[in-house]
């Protein structure tokens, strides 16, 4: 079986943390909008493939000027991102995305904070995603119910040719999390520690690190 992969979310200029756990990631995250100034510093350190990624605040972001928001993450495709994460629904998304797309990645992402849309209208997001040219798909939603953990793993099964990520967030989506590379996930995000988590329901990279070294 393919090792799972993780890809560890920084949230705070403390670069040491990421070291540590630097042997366990396969990539990270760059949430530009949790960390703030000082944001580029810690991607121009990082030794392994990196996606920037300055949330909306409608999407579970740190609220902040829109125009601003987006110059962040074009200034992270100058700085060599590997990937660009930009919400499907952000205004100016589809002249974004060929600029992106010069040198990096385009994940196309959706995320509902309230609940999990039922399977047609995930996939039918990720219709759009692919229609929009993503190179990855991204619909996160979020777990009021055990069943809507298997929702998110069928959208996966579902795009067996498409690099998808799917997962609910929340303690009730913790199952999710786990299993989503299972199915054909991409990766998985993962907090560097216990309460630097940029979602709810967020495992530590060592926590999964280690459930994953328990499959043969």
């Amino acid at each position: 079986m393919k090792r799972p992969q993780i890809c560890a979310v920084i949230t705070d200029t403390a670069i040491d943390s990421v070291r540590e756990i630097e042997p366990l990631a396969d990539l990270f995250e760059v949430r530009i909008d949790l960390i703030g100034e000082g944001w580029q510093s810690v991607a121009k350190q990082l030794q392994k493939p990196w996606i920037g990624c300055n949330r909306s605040a409608v999407e579970g972001g740190k609220p902040q000027d829109e125009g601003k928001r987006l110059d962040g993450l074009l200034e992270a495709v100058e700085l060599g991102a590997d990937i660009i994460d930009i919400e499907l629904g952000t205004k100016r998304v589809h002249t974004l995305i060929p600029v992106i797309k010069k040198t990096s990645k385009c994940l196309l992402s959706f995320h509902d904070l309230k609940g999990t849309p039922s399977i047609e209208e995930m996939k039918r997001m990720v219709e759009k995603q692919l229609h929009a040219d993503a190179d990855i798909c991204k619909v996160v939603g979020t777990a009021r119910d055990f069943n809507d953990n298997f929702a998110t793993l069928q959208l996966i099964a579902a795009f067996p040719k498409n690099r998808l990520v799917s997962f609910c967030m929340g303690p009730e989506g913790m199952l999710s999390r786990v299993l989503c590379p299972l199915v054909g996930s991409q990766f998985i995000y993962a907090s560097i520690g216990k309460g630097r988590e940029s979602a709810p329901g967020q495992l530590t990279v060592r926590d999964l690190s280690a459930i994953y070294g328990m499959l043969k």
